[in-house]
């Protein structure tokens, strides 16, 4: 055995224990975006006075480890907090794989009275649901269950919503759900992808350890990869007229897409890795203080709360390829002559960084078309275009056109909606409407099998350059 201290606590480990592994059960706040295979490279600890990556370090004798605070990631609900406590409150709640929502809802004013916003612990297991999957096939789902219900509570403290309340309802993807009410998630992380429910479920607050609250419940999910989180959305977002139909793209590591009527339902998901989160990126990072959310060639940008760059998130990334593009040091290949652009001293962009982005741009955009061909629609049968996730009211929509994130033809229809998931869970929480018809009419369909998507996923990785 050795001895480990950890910022001035002690603790106790066999020898061989991989550091990353210790400090992801001791709920350490250490992030592990790739869930601990060493390709991130964002894991960074201070061991007997060096910085060591902690999923590389393996423990072999007593040593002293100094944690680099994980800053809390700026996100917005577009939630408008108005009234005051009545007689009939709830709580809401959107779990996100980055970040986690909390609303304490009026029932009689249906108002949302105070929100507050979390960074997700779980990312300590992975940056995205198949790193966390992984992880719970190999060591059950306890740590991440407890993680989660940990950090959920700390967030119903901190919203003063200490006195009891009747509900709290929650939306999420699939994993999330299963992880939130302790189920089980290995098997959606190996084919045919199954998840153990999909439905609705009711639960009381104390079998899952909730504390304030007397039942749990949770939004129905589509499938494997789109979940209540998009059934809250849909839930959101107005209906298009008839024979029209619209769009709902939630932005992140899956980038779940939505074609819809008023009587057609058509989603899927597509694998776009965690590069909107920064975590694929060199100098990536979340939207914590510092990083670089918009840019402008040569030399402008601009960080989240005006802090000193450390690094680049989601939007920033998007801006400055968008740039490099269009001022042709990226060419239509994604090629670029000098293999980094420097953005600072100790900010650039690589070139394995731009082909990530082309990776996550192509199976965004192929996705879209996908279901488009599908129904045989053109860009004119689209009404609107709502783009949903953290990061979705800062993203430039202009640079995502140009890009190839999204296709030009829709560019002028998009709408930002924040946290959708959120605002539909409020919907259904004080509406109590029904949310069966979205399932019911709903197709799934599998990209990995699509000759479609593969013949435009190769084609929209080619970036295109104005002339």
């Amino acid at each position: 055995m050795h001895q480990i201290i950890i910022n001035g606590e002690t603790f106790h480990v066999s020898d061989g224990t991989v550091l990353s592994e210790f400090l992801m059960k001791s709920e350490k706040k250490v992030e592990h975006p790739c869930g601990g295979r060493g390709t991130c490279k964002k894991c960074k600890v201070i061991v007997n006075g060096k910085v060591e990556l902690s999923c590389r370090y393996v423990v072999h004798s007593d040593i002293t480890v100094e944690t680099i605070n994980v800053e809390h990631i700026i996100s917005e609900t577009g939630a408008k907090e108005n009234g005051s406590l009545t007689d009939h409150m709830c709580l809401v709640l959107d779990i996100g794989t980055t970040t986690l929502a909390l609303g304490l809802v009026s029932l009689d004013t249906h108002q949302i009275i105070r929100t507050i916003t979390a960074t997700n612990p779980q990312r300590a297991f992975g940056a995205d649901v198949m790193s966390r999957i992984d992880y719970c096939q190999k060591n059950g789902v306890q740590d991440l269950h407890s993680t989660i219900i940990t950090c959920v509570n700390q967030m119903i403290s901190d919203l003063q919503a200490d006195y009891q309340v009747e509900q709290l309802y929650v939306a999420g993807n699939t994993t999330m759900l299963h992880l939130f009410l302790g189920v089980d998630c290995t098997s959606m992380g190996m084919a045919p992808y199954t998840p153990v429910f999909l439905e609705s479920r009711c639960v009381n607050a104390d079998e899952i350890g909730i504390r304030c609250v007397n039942e749990v419940v949770t939004l129905p999910s589509i499938a494997t990869f789109v979940g209540a989180d998009l059934v809250a959305g849909l839930n959101y977002v107005e209906m298009p007229k008839e024979d029209t139909y619209s769009l709902l793209i939630d932005l992140g590591t899956n980038a779940e897409t939505v074609l819809f009527s008023k009587h057609d339902i058509l989603c899927t998901a597509a694998a776009a890795g965690p590069c909107f989160e920064g975590a694929g990126i060199s100098c990536g990072m979340s939207a914590t203080n510092g990083a670089i959310c918009s840019y402008a060639f040569p030399e402008e940008y601009h960080t989240v709360g005006d802090a000193p760059a450390k690094g680049i998130c989601g939007t920033g990334i998007i801006d400055i390829v968008a740039e490099l593009v269009q001022n042709e040091i990226i060419d239509e290949t994604g090629y670029m002559e000098d293999e980094i652009f420097s953005i600072t001293e100790e900010i650039s962009l690589s070139q394995n960084d731009v082909r990530e982005y082309q990776l996550a741009k192509s199976a965004v955009c192929s996705a879209i078309q996908t279901l488009m061909k599908i129904r045989n629609l053109s860009f004119e049968d689209i009404e609107n275009v709502y783009i949903s996730g953290g990061f979705s009211a800062k993203i430039n929509l202009e640079n995502a056109k140009k890009t190839g994130l999204l296709p030009r033809e829709v560019a002028d229809k998009c709408i930002a909606i924040n946290n959708s998931s959120f605002l539909g869970t409020v919907k259904y929480a004080c509406e109590q409407n029904e949310l069966s018809g979205y399932l019911e009419d709903a197709k799934y369909i599998d990209l990995s099998s699509n000759p479609i998507f593969t013949d435009l996923f190769v084609e929209n990785m080619m970036f295109e350059i104005e002339e």
